[in-house]
């Protein structure tokens, strides 16, 4: 193939330093982490048998389409129907309910409510509860007057204890669980949730207790809901606890390509370690598991993220030649490295191969060249790539404009700001968290301040990220009374950072808190002087 001889040209002529991992162990787990344990929730169930096969199937055709997920309740998705198909003026009644939530009780806020004059439906309370999500006593008053009047789908019910879950309620969601169970429906989508934000919350523990005590329930957990368990363990970064609670359950959950597909697309494109996935491609091998289209898609995607065009092109031309049809996705991230390796022309004729083979090129197709580009302050190879992506009908998303901004000026920056408020996508929170982080890495704190003020603008309401940002890169630019004034605002708007309380107390010699003048401190410990004697520098005595 001849991208295959051009990387190995360009391997050749650059040699990249390559870690031989033949060798390599798997590193232990560390004690700290949850204890797994063998669970049956049948009594008698008889492992398959696997034998090894000297003749791979062939699939006739893979695409990245076609590979099963295992995901929970997409809320955005759900929202984005309702609103396509309701005409109710959501935001009307959302200020309805913030007046209801100024009565002492909840008896009085529900009587507000029910003489307020809105007739309630599902759709209704679903989407209000989603703009109130932020506000959890809010969303909870207005889904208990759902239930009252009955108004409640079963995604509504999964979007609260999402809800809750997002803000530490545990025993408020597991409370809402009891009363699905004593009406008698089906609870196995609200526990993935609820396993969902015990791991978003950094607690993988009660995530894997959660899924064992389905059985408690009379609920024995299908291939389907395993795999979503161990994605979304695997989402939130606990990769090796899947991985071994998948080996240790094997006897009630065959090892299949499917569980390790899951795990290898952790290692590959969410913690993006290229060790630990070869790692797991030579165990599939020990286990007499065949790899299919789905495992080389996301090898060659860890390969492309690292930037090795040598083995992307080499996994791709293998993936060929055993009759797996590689999909868009494969071909996005040979069109990434291709242009991380300033091969941009074989990038583009990637992409019209693609189009001859009657896939549809999408936004990330382009994407994925002109991040690298303004990476590499290629700016005006970008913008013929824009332009590319606009002759092709292809709208830039928000991430398009991101790849811009990363390497844009004040001027710039206000200026692209203005076209995506133009092109309808955007900016939010985290474009300007964005912006804020790159001119506090150029020290520029004016910049930021200015930024600052074009977010209000935009009517981006700023978070707590957004002010321990600004914050912190104040302090460092020794912006002491700016950074106070804007810690100030901070906490008028209920926001707190005990990391940033800590640095502002007023302890340091000129009421600098923990940041103190370099000229009277030696060693990080505060000199004393003399009434009438000068402070000199090292150099100059």
């Amino acid at each position: 193939m001849r991208l295959l001889s051009l990387a190995r040209r360009l391997y050749n002529s650059r040699p990249v330093t390559f870690k031989h991992i033949i060798g390599y162990q798997h590193p232990t787990l560390v004690a700290a982490q949850p204890q797994l344990r063998r669970h049956f929730f049948v009594a008698f169930r008889q492992p398959s048998v696997r034998h090894c096969s000297t003749i791979p199937p062939k699939p006739p055709f893979f695409s990245s389409s076609n590979s099963t997920s295992y995901e929970i309740i997409n809320f955005d998705k759900c929202v984005d129907t309702l609103r396509e198909k309701s005409y109710i003026d959501v935001r009307e009644f959302v200020g309805i309910v913030r007046k209801a939530s100024d009565f002492g009780s909840g008896d009085e806020a529900m009587l507000f409510l029910d003489e307020c004059g809105v007739k309630p439906n599902k759709d209704l309370v679903f989407l209000v509860i989603w703009e109130l999500r932020e506000q959890w006593k809010l969303a909870y008053l207005l889904f208990k007057w759902g239930e009252k009047c009955k108004c409640l789908s079963e995604n509504t019910w999964c979007l609260m204890i999402w809800i809750l879950g997002n803000h530490g309620k545990f025993s408020t969601a597991w409370s809402l669980i009891r009363d699905l169970i004593q009406m008698s429906t089906n609870i196995q989508e609200a526990v993935l949730i609820m396993i969902d934000r015990y791991a978003a919350a950094n607690n993988a523990g009660k995530a894997i207790q959660t899924f064992q005590i389905l059985e408690k329930f009379s609920m024995s957990p299908d291939q389907r809901t395993f795999l979503t368990f161990l994605n979304i363990l695997c989402k939130h970064g606990f990769i090796e606890e899947a991985e071994e609670f998948m080996l240790i359950n094997k006897k009630l959950f065959p090892l299949e390509i499917d569980g390790f597909n899951v795990i290898l697309n952790g290692w590959c494109n969410i913690v993006v370690d290229i060790f630990e996935a070869k790692r797991i491609w030579r165990e599939m091998s020990k286990c007499c598991i065949e790899t299919n289209g789905i495992s080389y898609a996301h090898m060659i995607s860890c390969f492309s993220k690292v930037r090795n065009l040598f083995d992307s092109l080499r996994l791709y031309d293998e993936m060929q030649k055993r009759g797996w049809i590689p999909g868009l996705e494969v071909y996005n991230s040979l069109i990434y490295v291709l242009t991380c390796e300033n091969c941009v022309k074989e990038a583009l004729k990637i992409i019209d191969k693609v189009k001859h083979m009657g896939l549809r090129p999408d936004s990330s197709t382009y994407n994925l060249m002109i991040h690298p580009l303004c990476e590499s302050s290629k700016l005006d190879e970008a913008r013929s790539i824009l332009a590319l992506m606009e002759e092709d009908n292809i709208s830039p998303t928000i991430e398009t404009y991101h790849a811009f901004l990363a390497s844009a000026s004040l001027e710039g920056t206000v200026e692209i700001l203005n076209t995506m408020r133009k092109a309808g996508v955007g900016p939010n929170r985290e474009t300007f968290l964005l912006i804020l982080d790159r001119f506090m890495k150029l020290k520029e704190p004016e910049n930021a301040l200015k930024i600052w003020v074009e977010m209000k603008q935009y009517e981006v309401v700023p978070k707590s990220a957004h002010y321990s940002l600004l914050v912190g890169g104040l302090l460092e630019c020794r912006l002491f009374s700016k950074a106070r004034e804007m810690y100030a605002e901070m906490q008028s708007n209920e926001i707190d950072d005990p990391g940033l309380r800590k640095l502002l107390q007023p302890t340091g010699p000129r009421g600098q808190g923990d940041v103190k003048n370099p000229e009277h401190t030696k060693k990080g410990r505060l000199v004393k002087h003399g009434r009438h004697k000068v402070v000199r520098n090292e150099k100059h005595r």
